[in-house]
């Protein structure tokens, strides 16, 4: 029989697999995003920039219109502190949260602080932006791609339900964890958009193909000219891939 974790990987619908990043630094523009948007998306990010212009609140708004949350906060911190901390951010009603996956102490204290709600707890790999060189300035010879898949490892081990990853690692993260964990990806971006400040991209279709759960994309839809299209866009090619 399939777990939770693993039915969700396969029961998900395309469009619901698609995160939309609300990376403003003002609550009104990322309310007048969501109201663009409408019933196209049902889950959105919340990262630290909206978080200090009041999103937690706005995490709680969201959770009342049906929508999903993925908070992603990126807590590091000493275990008291993450556990409280994580405690506090399952009260907002969000689905998803993102804690640094360096050592096995944060998570823990992460996956014990959510116990008793519904949020899951995912942990940050290598983040996109980084490349080996980046890894190198801080004392780390591994390369991304190993360092992620020993992070994941970790992870899931500790008790974690899934990791943040870029599309480029997804299938070596599946391998290394089988199908009862979450993967979820930013940096992704279509064929001939720009890569951004990201370092490690991917497309959608590629993602899902090697594994990927959810799909995090911000300004590619938040900056289009018609963020509504955009997201038609990138739905359609998840669901060539799903």
């Amino acid at each position: 029989m399939q777990s939770s974790r693993a039915l969700e990987r396969t029961n998900v619908l395309p469009r619901d697999r698609l995160i939309v990043a609300l990376d403003f630094p003002k609550l009104d523009d990322a309310r007048r995003m969501v109201d663009q948007l409408g019933d196209s998306v049902s889950f959105y990010k919340i990262g630290l920039e909206l978080v200090m212009q009041g999103g937690l609140s706005y995490v709680r708004e969201l959770s009342r219109q049906n929508k999903r949350v993925f908070l992603d906060m990126k807590v590091l911190d000493i275990g008291h502190t993450v556990e409280r901390a994580v405690a506090s951010a399952a009260e907002t009603g969000a689905t998803f949260l993102t804690v640094h996956g360096i050592d096995t102490k944060t998570i823990k204290a992460a996956v014990a602080g959510r116990e008793g709600s519904n949020l899951k707890v995912l942990a940050v790999t290598v983040l996109t932006n980084l490349n080996a060189a980046d890894l190198a300035e801080q004392g780390i010879l591994k390369s991304p791609s190993d360092m992620v898949v020993h992070r994941a490892r970790i992870a899931m081990e500790a008790g974690c339900d899934g990791v943040i990853a870029s599309g480029q690692e997804a299938s070596m993260v599946r391998r290394a964890t089988g199908d009862d964990f979450l993967i979820v990806t930013p940096g992704i971006r279509m064929p001939d958009d720009d890569a951004g400040d990201q370092s490690r991209v991917t497309t959608p279709a590629t993602a899902i193909i090697d594994g990927a759960n959810y799909l995090v994309v911000g300004r590619p839809i938040t900056q289009a000219d018609d963020p509504a299209a955009a997201v038609q866009a990138f739905a359609a090619a998840i669901a060539s891939a799903a």
